[in-house]
């Protein structure tokens, strides 16, 4: 019998990692016999123990004959670690329960097809949908040429204004709302603003979540024409993140050099319509191993980011505010479409509360 309550606990586990282990994926495992949990684990940093390992150490001899639950397909490759299904075998488990294959089309499959060979009963797909979604950004990563997942997060009020016609924005959504982007930041590879925002609001880009061990994602600030101030917080403000100012490569030497010095990384991208090339970013992002970038731009880098087909995922906080006028600053700036059957629609959209606030949350791609 399978319990889906056992795949549960290994989703759980396996959620504690968010963020500390790209570019893999966060994968959990538990090790079950006789309706008892005899051994548990996560990955928990890239480069360490795999799940499945961690999961079969803690139960010891009493893996031999039991069964391992595991939201991903276990490897059988010789990567950083050895392959868990040599450890699988090694341990006596008599049946593997896994939730979703590996989506690397050239392996996926090759750990379930070896354990089975090997005469280990193998039962894939249960809470596949969960399992997946925990590593979507994996999932599109490795199925995408390496382009890096996109998520766009925006807040507004109810009439879809971002801030007054002075600007000024703080703070639209409440408390709650806040933590939980900063629980995004922690679990996202980058995250993306432009130079307005960088200008106006000074951020540190960092994720701060009181009692919670966080990593701060990659600063990626686009900047075409180099005017980041030399004393703005993503420079001068302690991180273990680095920084990188996307420019064009006619961008100031001068001011390259300086920025350089005090420990940016400078990426040069060619322009498209005027306007930096999200297209030839996100490729260049995915070659320096970026499975996910978050965009907390303003309207302008979220109008572009929409027109260039760049964005997976959307996150649109809603504050139960109304500015009730037409000179506020909008979610989004540039030309929409010119008939709403060409507007883009979310796909399996959700609604969530964060105290007052809504959060609506949906695909495009």
């Amino acid at each position: 019998m399978i319990d889906p309550e056992y795949m549960h606990k290994a989703l759980a586990l396996a959620k504690k990692a968010k963020g500390f282990t790209s570019p893999n994926p966060c994968v959990g495992a538990v090790v079950v016999k006789d309706g008892v949990v005899v051994g548990q684990g996560y990955h928990r940093r890239f480069g360490g123990p795999h799940a499945e390992v961690e999961a079969l150490d803690d139960a010891g001899p009493n893996a031999a004959g039991a069964t391992l639950y595991v939201t991903l397909e276990p490897c059988n490759h010789f990567g950083k670690t050895p392959p868990c299904t040599h450890k699988i075998m090694g341990s006596n488990i008599k049946k593997v329960v896994v939730g979703c294959k590996d989506p690397n089309p050239f392996v996926g499959g090759g750990g379930i097809r070896f354990l089975e060979e090997k005469g280990i009963e193998v039962v894939s797909g249960v809470l596949k949908e969960e399992a997946e979604t925990l590593i979507e950004d994996f999932i599109w990563y490795v199925r995408n040429d390496k382009k890096p997942f996109v998520i766009l997060k925006t807040a507004s009020t109810l009439d879809g204004r971002t801030a007054t016609r002075t600007g000024d924005s703080k703070w639209i959504t409440g408390t709650a709302s806040r933590v939980f982007v900063h629980r995004i930041r922690h679990e996202a590879d980058a995250i993306l603003i432009g130079s307005g925002t960088l200008h106006s609001d000074n951020p540190s880009l960092t994720a701060r979540i009181e009692g919670v061990e966080t990593r701060d994602p990659a600063r990626i600030i686009l900047d075409t024409h180099l005017t980041i101030k030399e004393n703005a917080r993503v420079l001068t403000q302690a991180s273990n993140a680095r920084t990188i100012i996307v420019t064009h490569p006619q961008a100031s030497p001068e001011k390259r050099t300086r920025l350089e010095k005090m420990g940016a990384q400078i990426l040069d991208v060619g322009l498209r319509d005027g306007r930096l090339d999200l297209h030839e970013l996100m490729i260049k992002l995915g070659q320096m191993s970026f499975l996910s970038v978050l965009i907390e731009g303003g309207g302008t880098v979220a109008g572009a980011a929409l027109r260039a087909g760049i964005v997976n995922k959307l996150l649109l906080f809603m504050a139960p505010r109304i500015l009730g006028g037409s000179d506020g600053k909008p979610l989004f700036v540039g030309m929409g479409p010119e008939r709403i059957q060409d507007a883009l629609e979310l796909k399996k959209m959700s609604l969530d509360w964060f105290e007052k606030d809504i959060l609506v949350s949906g695909y495009l791609k």
